[in-house]
């Protein structure tokens, strides 16, 4: 019989290794996909997720109840994800120049999510941190930048540098294919 989030919450915090266990086969799934979208492979999406659930089991009694549970877990995961990010980066942000694009909306439109995260991984890692957290996490500039240490300007640029590399990717990728 399944337990329920209350009494895994409970089982953790109280250390009890059965209900970690528990809670990871739980959520592994999910927590990987998180983390593969910060990082760009699986190897390292996964020492990403372990890490953070030991910070989730470590930091479980913290955890109050007022919010869902899989959310909380789910930060802890992004904000792994990001510290990984910045122990490994050199030069995380301003590594492509600004460019136009000649992508229409339209052809966006016709893309799938998985091939838009697929290309994702080419991106540099400083616009696909800032293009995650900010498109799929739907956190703010300003959430960004705390967790980045970065400004607020620095994640809009970004961000936007991101979008318009995206945009480069998919045109050539989907309109190359097209026009043949």
């Amino acid at each position: 019989m399944p337990e329920n989030n209350a009494e895994l919450i409970e089982g953790c915090q109280q250390n009890n290794r059965k209900s970690q266990e528990r809670l990871y086969k739980k959520y592994a799934g999910l927590m990987l996909g998180i983390c593969m979208r910060y990082v760009k492979n699986r190897a390292e999406a996964e020492d990403v997720m372990m890490e953070g659930f030991m910070k989730v089991y470590k930091l479980i009694s913290n955890y109050t109840a007022t919010g869902s549970f899989e959310g909380w877990m789910k930060r802890i995961m992004v904000y792994t994800a990001i510290e990984h990010y910045r122990k490994m980066s050199k030069m995380p942000f301003d590594e492509f120049q600004s460019h136009d694009s000649s992508v229409d909306d339209y052809v966006i439109d016709s893309i799938s999510a998985r091939d838009i995260l697929k290309l994702m991984d080419s991106m540099p890692d400083g616009y696909r941190m800032i293009v995650n957290m900010y498109a799929i996490e739907g956190y703010t500039h300003k959430e960004i930048a705390d967790a980045m240490g970065i400004s607020e300007g620095t994640s809009k640029s970004q961000l936007n540098r991101g979008k318009l590399f995206l945009k480069k990717l998919i045109e050539k990728k989907f309109l190359t294919h097209t026009k043949n």
